[in-house]
């Protein structure tokens, strides 16, 4: 099993920055992809970016050139770093994970509770 917890959400003026991070803990084989999502009120979770335990990545359109997303792979770790917020980056943003528990190969899929970002002007 993996539980997820999320840190860094908090208030922020427009144009600023903030960094997320989220460590991955429980008994596990390993952790594979690491990625964060966020959820505005009543939508549909979105993709904000990915990363393989490789390093390769995937960033959502519309943060792309903004966020930055990271990994340490000996801390079970994913970091997203946030610039030039805007208001309509205004979610929750969860963490979620991908991760083998047996070692026999077996992936299985894990969220966090989801951490608040606001964006003020």
């Amino acid at each position: 099993q993996v539980q997820l917890v999320e840190s860094g959400g908090g208030l922020v003026q427009a144009g600023g920055s903030l960094r997320l991070s989220c460590v991955a803990s429980g008994t596990f084989f390993r952790i594979n992809d690491m990625g964060w999502y966020r959820q505005a009120p009543e939508n549909e979770r979105e993709l904000v970016a990915s990363i393989t335990k490789g390093g390769s990545m995937k960033i959502g359109d519309s943060v792309k050139g903004r966020f930055i997303i990271s990994r340490d792979n000996a801390k079970n770790t994913v970091y997203l770093q946030m610039n030039s917020l805007k208001r309509e980056d205004t979610d929750v943003y969860y963490c979620a994970a991908s991760a083998d528990i047996s070692g026999w190969g077996t992936e299985d899929h894990y969220w966090g509770q989801g951490t608040q970002v606001t964006v003020s002007s």
